[in-house]
């Protein structure tokens, strides 16, 4: 492998207008294929619940009910002593009724709630159901419009109106933030490397494959059927692995420099040892996102697709176009003061002062014990609040006090009930059977009599008469563990009904589907790990020629991704420091993120434990002392790995303050992730553990050592045939006459 990268190394430094062209031409084509896609229609679908049965039921034996469509709830609250019912108010709810369809042609159906008995108790609240026969991507921006101005007309006459439902869920888009992240990037490079050249090129590059990798996503859109967060989830991941990527080549080819090795030769060399890590530590994160697809949702498998898309261009653009762009920098991107710090820390003797990777490193190896127990019980305490973890889909009672959405939901649940907002839909099959109104009279009554059902509406047929529809109202908010339970209760309710009588009785809805969902994704979780971790497993054998590093490697990553966990149910959940977050709003966490959180993070704590630890292991076969080889494995590598963790910290952290609260989720537990793997885990419990097993870290059975390939990671067998051939020929290094005296 090493070998071969050496050559692709310098193959795209001597041919790097060819190869830059290349790069740019792909760009071009990929913007040219965004910019002429149609708008994608992404739908969500969990297969096998008994939610999503119950859709795909109502989907067909309901022709244009639009099940999948985007809705709205157009809610309207008197002045305080008035009541809706009064003649002036009730008028303007009637114009709003009528406005509506003429507004726009995706429209459905929209419901007159004087008719629809949608008007509270009191009379202090009614509200407008409008369906739409599209999806929320789907909804054109004069749709949009013209609901927000239907409604702003409707507050002219005294009442309060707010909008809720998803019809004006917005597009997450980029903000200031992310910009933040990418600009302390920037800085970061700059004070490692010392050299604007230097510190440029790692975000130029990774900003070439971000915009293939966004661009190619956006014009899959409508084939894939990718939702409006995968692109946003793919620059996420795109732009920390490609910033990442292309710093440690940069830097190996500047330590080649440094060394005296000639540009080419020195970006040759930089492919062949860093840009082997690099190949590998890329294939654990693909691994880790791939994987995903274990899980069997649709729209987690796209998106694990599509970020794994992401780093396998991120690695290709540091394997082939970080060495043409060095190509044009030449030796510029070693910088004179640059130069003289990085021969300070290369070469350390007695009379020189070891750098701080050096002086971490003596400190972890006098208290290896110290520093494991305290690490592990630091990130153990860290992990307690998981232990409370709950998990949910976002519905607008999630979204910021300011929004209209959230103000209806409000509005909705103080006038109707707290569980009015996640009404639960029971779908009863009754074909084939002869006393269909009957036993669909049964299921009601059996709901009714479920405690926590505050109302249940009457049952809905379809023109065939073979289907049902019947709407239960829980006492309860819809992320609530009460409305969970009920949701059970209910199952069972209607399933006694079913087993008595024949028929087919499922529950769905959004409060139904959130549970399914939760469920599912508890139930996927450690098969998931299973198959990624014995993957990786393997990986990380074929890389260090060891079983305890690989052992250790996936112990560590176990820790700290409990630890972050941790941080984000007492963050999102219990509300700690939610101010300082910017999060307005605390509940359950969106149910997908852990288990993408877990992928993630698995694959990004390979990069460091690959990118680190093959130091080690290069100095250990070299025929350094394992606690000696520690030293120059953190003496090499310390300061670039703290600058790429410090960098992925960065770009996740500037998602973090997204909007879109799936982004800021993600965002932020990647980043606290990042921190406790790549601080904690590999740069403190890591070489702690390595010199408490000293020779052992290293070893593997012979037998399994003859049948894995030798990958040749570290660049060993690289460096040998470099060696030989920068020898003169003769008779003691000229491997012809050597054969031939051989012969002879």
């Amino acid at each position: 492998m090493a070998t071969f990268l050496y050559k692709l190394g310098r193959l795209a430094f001597r041919r790097r207008i060819y190869v830059v062209l290349m790069w740019v031409a792909v760009l071009a084509l990929s913007g040219v294929g965004a910019a002429s896609a149609p708008t994608a229609a992404s739908s969500f679908a969990i297969p096998g619940t008994e939610a999503q049965k119950a859709f795909d039921l109502i989907d067909e034996r309901f022709p244009g009910s639009s099940v999948d469509g985007a809705v709205a709830r157009v809610v309207f609250k008197a002045p305080d002593g008035e009541k809706m019912t009064a003649p002036e108010n009730k008028a303007a709810v009637e114009k709003v009724v009528k406005d509506l369809p003429a507004g726009s042609d995706q429209i459905g159906q929209v419901t007159d709630p004087y008719t629809a008995n949608a008007v509270s108790q009191d009379g202090s609240t009614a509200y407008v159901a409008v369906s739409y026969k599209v999806t929320t991507l789907e909804l054109t921006d004069d749709t949009r419009t013209s609901l927000e101005d239907i409604g702003a007309d409707a507050r002219k006459s005294g009442l309060t109106v707010e909008i809720g439902g998803d019809a004006l869920q917005a597009i997450p888009v980029a903000g200031a933030t992310e910009s933040i992240g990418v600009a302390v990037a920037a800085i970061v490079l700059v004070i490692t490397f010392g050299s604007l050249i230097a510190a440029g090129l790692p975000l130029i590059t990774a900003l070439v494959g971000v915009g293939i990798s966004v661009s190619v996503i956006t014009a899959l859109a409508g084939v894939m059927d990718f939702d409006s967060t995968t692109s946003v989830l793919a620059m996420m991941i795109g732009l920390a692995v490609g910033i990442d990527y292309a710093l440690f080549i940069v830097s190996r080819y500047r330590a080649e420099l440094a060394e005296g090795h000639e540009p080419e030769d020195a970006a040759g060399r930089a492919a062949g040892t860093a840009g082997s890590a690099v190949f590998f530590a890329g294939l654990t994160v693909v691994i880790a996102l791939v994987g995903l697809a274990v899980v069997n949702i649709p729209m987690l498998t796209k998106m694990g697709l599509a970020a794994a898309g992401t780093v396998v261009i991120a690695v290709l653009v540091a394997l082939t176009l970080v060495p043409a762009v060095l190509g044009f920098a030449g030796k510029r991107v070693l910088g004179r003061k640059a130069r003289k710090r990085q021969e300070r820390e290369q070469a350390v003797s007695s009379h020189g002062k070891p750098n701080m990777g050096t002086r971490w490193a003596n400190f972890v190896l006098r208290r290896p014990a110290a520093v494991v127990l305290v690490g592990v019980v630091g990130l153990g305490v860290a992990a307690v609040p998981a232990a409370s973890l709950e998990m949910g889909l976002p519905d607008n009672g999630s979204q910021p006090t300011s929004t209209t959405q959230r103000k209806a939901y409000d509005m909705l649940s103080d006038a109707f009930g707290p569980g009015f907002n996640g009404p639960l839909v029971v779908v009863v099959d009754v074909k084939g059977d002869d006393n269909a109104k009957q036993t669909v009279d049964q299921v009601s009554g059996a709901i009714k009599d479920v405690k926590d059902v505050v109302a249940v509406t009457p049952a809905t047929f379809n023109e065939a008469g073979d289907t049902a529809m019947i709407t239960a109202v829980p006492k309860d908010r819809p992320s609530s563990v009460e409305t969970e339970d009920l949701v059970h209760a209910v199952r069972d309710a209607g399933g006694e009904v079913a087993s008595q009588s024949g028929v087919k009785v499922l529950v769905t809805g959004a409060t139904a589907l959130n549970t399914d969902f939760s469920e599912k994704m508890n139930d996927a979780l450690l098969p998931y790990l299973a198959v990624v971790v014995g993957l990786a497993f393997l990986l990380l054998m074929l890389i260090f020629r060891s079983i305890l590093v690989p052992l250790k490697a996936a112990l560590g990553f176990l820790l700290s991704v409990l630890a972050a966990l941790g941080a984000v149910v007492a963050v999102f959940q219990w509300g700690w420091l939610s101010d300082f977050f910017g999060i307005e709003q605390t509940g359950p966490v969106m149910s997908m993120v852990p288990i993408f959180m877990v992928g993630t993070v698995f694959g990004l704590a390979m990069d460091y434990e690959v990118f680190l630890v093959t130091r080690m292991r290069e100095a250990y076969v070299h025929g350094e002392q394992p606690k000696q080889a520690i030293v120059t494995g953190f003496r090499h590598g310390a300061r670039v790995v703290t600058a790429a963790a410090v960098i992925m910290m960065a770009v996740f952290a500037g998602f973090a303050g997204s909007s879109e609260s799936m982004i800021k989720l993600i965002g932020f537990s990647l980043a606290v992730a990042v921190f406790f793997d790549a601080f904690v885990v590999r740069m403190a419990i890591v070489p702690a553990v390595l010199a408490l097993l000293g020779d052992k870290a290293w070893r593997l059975p012979r037998w399994l050592d003859r049948i894995l390939p030798n990958v040749d990671v570290e660049g060993d067998q690289l460096r040998k045939k470099l060696e030989r051939e920068s020898q003169p020929p003769g008779p003691d290094n000229d491997s012809d006459w050597n054969r031939g005296m051989a012969r002879v």
